[in-house]
């Protein structure tokens, strides 16, 4: 009790400040310092961020692009622009190029009387007075090659998408067709072989793994070039 007034009693020390509030301006200052520490902190991570960002961009840009470090667009030079529509223009040759190619092909699958791929090699026969041919029944030169039986000719293209022929022959000037022994192979692979013969004197010998694609060719060939049957003499050869 005080020494106030009569009927007014006073307590002192009664709006003394506490402990824990008279601490909390202090404790406030290093909150505050804390946020000013990390303020900078995330703004290099950011930056970093967008650097990485950046980096990215040129990792997948086109070719010759160059980027402006954190800037958003492109700057290109006039060298980097006439380059970007060469190189855009030799696509666009190569995509004329390959529908070019598949309207070929398309057109053979639909109008040729036979299409496939064949292992070949050629020979020739001695022209008169000339030496017999030496033995070269070993010497392995085949190559595989697209034969395309179409109108009045067979066609021999280096590949199906191939737009003209290696070769052409007349089927006019088929003089025989006919099989030749099939013969076994180390991997237990057999081959089917058989021969085209022209008024030339130019053979071409031909091979596949599948039987039927060669009895295919063979008969084929033989009706259209008006040709004997060589089925008897098929069997026997590969049987």
């Amino acid at each position: 009790m005080g020494d106030g007034p009569r009927g007014i009693k006073i307590y002192s020390d009664h709006f003394q400040i506490s402990a824990s509030t008279a601490d909390s301006p202090q404790s406030s200052e290093p909150r505050l310092h804390e946020s000013k520490v990390n303020r900078p902190l995330s703004c290099s991570r950011s930056r970093r961020k967008s650097r990485t960002a950046a980096s990215m961009l040129k990792l997948f840009s086109l070719r010759g692009l160059t980027w402006g470090g954190d800037q958003e667009k492109v700057v290109l030079s006039a060298t980097e622009v006439a380059s970007l529509r060469s190189e855009i223009s030799d696509l666009e040759e190569r995509e004329l190029h390959l529908k070019a190619q598949l309207e070929h092909l398309d057109e053979i699958l639909k109008s040729a009387l036979l299409s496939g791929y064949l292992f070949m090699r050629t020979r020739w026969a001695a022209l008169p007075g000339e030496p017999l041919p030496l033995d070269d029944t070993e010497v392995d030169d085949w190559l595989p090659r697209f034969l395309v039986l179409q109108g009045s000719c067979i066609y021999l293209y280096l590949s199906s998408t191939e737009l003209s022929p290696q070769d052409s022959t007349l089927l006019s000037d088929v003089t025989e067709v006919g099989p030749l022994p099939c013969e076994a192979q180390d991997n237990e692979e057999t081959r089917y072989y058989f021969y085209i013969l022209t008024r030339h004197g130019l053979r071409y010998e031909c091979y596949s793994v599948s039987k039927i694609q060669v009895d295919s060719w063979v008969a084929a060939l033989e009706t259209e070039c008006k040709l004997g049957s060589h089925t008897s003499s098929q069997h026997d050869l590969q049987n």
